[in-house]
């Protein structure tokens, strides 16, 4: 009786269509874009729940930005941990990108405007791709069979998708060119054209004007994308990396709030040349700051 019983529960499952052991559920279908392409709709507001704007790599826990001032700030600078985003845990940097990697992250908060050094981030410079797809802030996708309009909260950032027309980027820039096409479900995005003073994040992982970004963005529910970016450039890398996490959709939000943050960094950035202008400074004896505006 008992095996009749277990056999009559399987049947059942099988014939209401429920999953059982060593089977899959089936795909999860997009609803169609209200043109009639057939392509899946995207449109939404987006935003990463990860600490890669930190790092993209494994990390534990930190101070932060433990070579400056910032130190005063305590845990409200701390750098959570994070389990990274790159796939195989390190990028495969050749030796030389390596130290310049680490040379990178001692300057972290160099702010001179005259320097090209420090995180582009603390000067409100645009993020770049891929870092503005995980930076802690939301992201707007507007898409017509020509175009994917990608409009992000932070800095303002903004780029367009050809997904017609493709062509080489006219000019370097910080957002880079962006040529886009459809692999089934998924759009696919070839990213090139970049100025090379983006970084990856606050760690000071980076890129060169060679950096060659393929993105693909997959719908896998009605509030999930999978993320997934391909970093090529032979002049730093042993090899292509990959990277991946989800992107969850906003819910809520009709309009995306903007975040012009270049009005707090004008002081770390020009306010030298101003006449009543004092560096800030601490006494390494005390560990107390020793001038202040």
């Amino acid at each position: 009786m008992v095996a009749t019983g277990i056999a009559g529960v399987f049947a059942g499952m099988l014939l209401s269509g429920t999953p059982v052991f060593g089977q899959r559920p089936a795909a999860y279908r997009a609803p169609r874009s209200e043109y009639a392409d057939g392509k899946p709709n995207l449109n939404g507001i987006w935003q990463a729940l990860t600490s890669a704007n930190w790092n993209i790599e494994d990390h534990p826990a930190g101070p932060g930005y433990s070579n400056g001032p910032a130190w005063m700030l305590g845990a409200l600078v701390a750098e959570p941990p994070g389990s990274g985003i790159v796939e195989g845990g390190a990028i495969p940097y050749q030796p030389a990108a390596l130290q310049q990697r680490n040379d990178n992250r001692t300057k972290q908060l160099v702010a001179d405007v005259y320097k090209e050094e420090g995180d582009p981030e603390l000067r409100c410079y645009l993020p770049g791709v891929p870092r503005a797809a995980y930076m802690p802030y939301p992201f707007q996708i507007a898409q017509t069979p020509q175009y994917v309009n990608m409009h992000y909260q932070f800095a303002n950032a903004d780029r367009i998708v050809h997904m017609t027309n493709h062509s080489q980027p006219p000019v370097d820039s910080w957002m880079g060119w962006s040529n886009g096409r459809w692999e089934g479900d998924t759009l696919v995005i070839e990213v090139t054209g970049f100025n090379g003073r983006s970084w990856f994040d606050r760690a000071g992982n980076f890129m060169t004007t060679g950096t060659k970004v393929t993105e693909r963005y997959t719908p896998i529910s009605p509030d999930h994308l999978q993320y997934e970016g391909t970093i090529e450039d032979p002049a730093i890398y042993t090899r292509p990396w990959k990277i991946q996490l989800p992107l969850y959709r906003v819910r809520g939000a009709n309009e995306l709030l903007e975040f012009r943050c270049v009005e707090y960094s004008e002081e770390a950035l020009y306010g030298r040349f101003t006449k009543e202008w004092k560096p800030f400074a601490w006494d390494p004896m005390t560990q107390m700051p020793a001038a202040t505006r």
